[in-house]
């Protein structure tokens, strides 16, 4: 039977470390920013009012009429073409209503 020698030991103690400090730097570089993206879009989703004006992920710029759970219904262009969109779909809020 052999016993391990204090030179393995050391190296899969250096291997687990090595795993364990990519896993930090993944979760600190990668992860970590993406969720407080997440939370800042989600936010700006659902601080949308009757009035302002926004830009869809398709590129549709409207004046926001009625604001209800999900849903969103837009006025577009001139005329008057109003469609309805979901919160997922805003892009960005463009100008907040005074």
């Amino acid at each position: 039977m052999e016993e391990s020698t204090p030179n393995t030991t050391a190296s899969l103690l250096m291997t687990v470390g090595m795993l364990v400090l990519l896993g930090l730097v993944f979760y600190f570089l990668m992860w970590r920013p993406q969720k407080k993206q997440q939370r800042e879009t989600d936010a700006m989703r659902n601080s949308v009012e009757r009035g302002d004006v926004i830009t869809t992920i398709g590129g549709i710029v409207g004046l926001v009429i009625v604001v209800k759970d999900n849903d969103i219904l837009l006025e577009t262009s001139g005329d008057k073409t109003r469609i309805q969109i979901q919160k997922w779909a805003v892009r960005s809020i463009e100008k907040k209503s005074s």
